[in-house]
């Protein structure tokens, strides 16, 4: 055996954990764009929470454990009566922004949703607030909620842009458990060290695996997966906070660390190096370029590659609806990565499987000129066979230049294009959508809708009057960044 494997001289951290636990750890000079878009993406995110709260299955998950007392605990869970210990306050808020897939997007060569974390921030700094005010000290504010927002999401995002974890099984939560256990820890007043050990403990707790999110398994676990990534990383940093050592050499160590147990299978993404397969290759230094080009998802609640294909299905809604037992087929040219993920044929079991395939999605907004999240539900797919109908119409092929786009840096397109073909012979449009509303290219234009969004979603959860008042207060961005986090955490608590 190799001398490395004899060796007990304790490594130092990782290069990978250092890098995230400093740049954590240090103030941030965000863009105004950034801190901008961070803002629009905390309500858009809230806004997802409340409107979860209208499914049951959702529901269910949410409150103390084991039937303990629902006030046993400080943190408020937006829309609810729930009063948490933070640990399970993270897994509900984790849980409702997640539940609905409508939260915000990150697409590279792995893909996720970095406000996932806000499960983690929201929690930890509703509660540090709170504990800050009873011992005489400043609470967080609300710009530290952007700051830590921002530092989530660029973690999350760089992590994402050159490391495709799909590849070799792996699911994005993990990655969402990483930054959130690092600024979990820094909202807590951890140091870089420890930082450092709480990172080290979420890369030893690996893998995390795919299965739950890929027909024919795909069930709701997908939506509550992030809530428990968020509820693990508190509890991590909480034990950083208590003085445990570290595991210094969790990526690198030989035969045990993460590259060589999960991460050494062929990672085939083009864009990664042979040399560096079994290590994380990353395009940029952290910084805040992951919240400035964020993805919205602001029409529909759905898996984000087929986003531009439902903008491109209701383009034609008006030409095909009274046609639909006319059509002969229905052409999907999409991009490499949504045949991987969404691309299915056969039945499709419960909502979570409807709402990650192209073809269902894009056969609602053709049939019906709208996707909600109603949609998905048995009840609407039981009594709507003309769904499934279409679907068996559809044939689905990679454009290798949308591919191409979707990986390019300047570029980041999520490229989809439909086409209806009639049985007398006629044809639509191709019509070819590259960039959906909520991408940075249409960011002006994506606000409005987000806004939108924001107060249709607070008028499911709150009586009118006082949803117009909770849109008034946070539409005035400047007064609302001086509150504190426990201030702003109680705009959304039911009275």
């Amino acid at each position: 055996m190799s001398d490395q494997f004899d060796s007990n001289e304790r490594p130092d951290f990782d290069a990978e954990i250092k890098d995230i636990a400093k740049y954590v750890s240090q103030p941030l000079a965000a863009s105004k764009e950034a801190t901008d878009t961070a803002y629009a993406c905390l309500l858009d995110s809230l806004g997802c929470g409340l409107l979860a709260l209208r499914y049951p299955e959702c529901v269910k998950h949410l409150g103390p454990r084991l039937g303990l007392n629902a006030s046993t605990g400080q943190v408020r869970v937006p829309g609810t009566h729930f009063q948490l210990d933070p640990e399970k306050a993270a897994w509900d808020i984790g849980c409702i922004i997640r539940w609905l897939d409508y939260n915000d997007t990150w697409l590279a060569a792995e893909w996720g949703h970095p406000s996932d974390n806000l499960g983690a921030i929201l929690a930890v700094a509703d509660f540090m607030s709170q504990q800050n005010r009873a011992s005489g000290k400043a609470p967080i504010s609300l710009d530290t909620v952007l700051e830590a927002m921002i530092k989530a999401h660029e973690i999350q995002g760089n992590l994402a842009i050159r490391n495709s974890f799909n590849r070799v099984g792996l699911d994005h939560v993990l990655l969402v458990k990483v930054a959130s256990t690092a600024v979990a820890t820094w909202l807590m007043g951890g140091t870089q060290e420890q930082i450092e050990v709480a990172l080290s403990h979420a890369w030893v707790d690996g893998q995390a695996l795919r299965t739950y999110r890929h027909a024919p398994n795909a069930g709701s676990r997908k939506s509550w997966a992030a809530g428990d990534a968020c509820g693990r990383a508190v509890r991590l940093a909480d034990i950083a906070l208590r003085g445990e050592m570290g595991i210094p050499g969790a990526l690198s160590a030989p035969q045990w660390g993460f590259y060589d147990v999960l991460f050494s299978k062929t990672n085939r993404d083009q864009q990664v190096k042979p040399e560096n397969e079994r290590r994380f290759f990353f395009e940029r230094d952290y910084g805040c370029y992951v919240m400035e080009n964020i993805l919205f998802k602001l029409s529909f609640p759905a898996e984000f590659h087929a986003q531009t294909a439902c903008e491109a299905a209701i383009q034609l809604h008006s030409e095909v609806k009274g046609r639909l037992d006319d059509i002969e087929r229905i052409e999907i040219t999409t991009h490499e990565s949504a045949i991987r993920i969404i691309s299915k044929r056969g039945a499709l079991n419960n909502p979570a499987d409807r709402d990650h395939c192209l073809q269902y999605m894009t056969a609602v907004c053709l049939a019906y000129g709208e996707l909600t999240a109603d949609h998905y539900e048995d009840s609407f797919h039981e009594q709507h066979p003309e769904i499934d109908q279409l679907r068996e119409l559809m044939e689905v092929t990679e454009n290798e230049a949308f591919s191409v786009d979707y990986l390019d840096p300047n570029k980041r397109s999520i490229a989809n294009a439909v086409q209806v073909f009639f049985k007398d012979g006629e044809k639509t449009e191709q019509i070819v959508v590259e960039y959906p509303i909520g991408h940075r290219k249409r960011r002006e234009e994506g606000m409005k809708v987000l806004k939108s969004k924001f107060l249709a979603n607070l008028k499911t959860c709150f009586p009118t009057a006082r949803a117009h008042q909770i849109m008034a207060q946070c539409d005035d961005q400047a007064a609302t960044r001086k509150f504190a986090a426990d201030e702003f955490m109680g705009l959304f608590t039911l009275s």
